[in-house]
């Protein structure tokens, strides 16, 4: 019979990017969520504690294979990505707007930054980094923009909860959200293989 922890293996195995959610493996396991949460949990420091290329990393409550830090640069030279690109500094300043005002729609990004903002938005929902997250309930029900689990994965967050704080004046000065985000994460660009 196959242990519970080579199952979840399994299970973290062939979802890949989409991971596996502590209900999902309670579900399939037929067990209850707060074993589940401490099987992957165990299985996680099991990853960490040994000399592994591989890991398992935590985004909210999705579980996930993820590849060591350290094996990016080599990874790297065997994929051979196309040019790297890099965001826009709108793309950027939008993408710290959602980030710390989420749920929020595509009127209110433009109301913080001044300018229409149209093309960063489509930049970064193709990206991977925002996501429609429903409708607002205002007029005409505009589409509300989150963060993604692709988002916390770039700034190697676990959560939302671990977004530096803004300073007290920078609440009003939203102008200055993206440049404190990005220098709080310590990234200057983020940039795509």
């Amino acid at each position: 019979m196959i242990s519970i922890n080579s199952t979840l293996e399994s299970l973290l195995f062939v979802c890949g990017d989409e991971g596996v959610s502590v209900q999902e493996a309670a579900r399939v396991l037929e067990i209850e969520s707060e074993e589940a949460k401490d099987r992957l949990d165990s299985l996680a420091r099991q990853y960490r504690d040994r000399d592994a290329g591989i890991q398992i990393r935590k985004f909210g409550d999705v579980y996930q294979f993820t590849t060591i830090k350290e094996a990016a640069p080599y990874i790297t030279a065997m994929l051979h990505p196309p040019e790297r690109k890099t965001l826009s500094q709108a793309a950027l300043e939008t993408l710290a707007i959602v980030a710390y005002r989420q749920p929020i729609t595509r009127i209110a990004i433009e109301e913080v930054r001044g300018v229409k903002s149209d093309r960063p938005i489509q930049t970064l929902v193709g990206k991977g980094l925002i996501q429609e997250m429903g409708r607002s309930e205002g007029v005409g029900r505009p589409i509300l923009y989150g963060t993604t689990t692709q988002f916390l994965d770039a700034f190697e967050l676990s959560s939302l909860e671990e977004l530096p704080p803004l300073p007290e004046h920078a609440k009003t000065e939203s102008s200055n959200e993206a440049d404190l985000f990005f220098k709080e994460v310590g990234v200057d660009e983020i940039t795509e293989t």
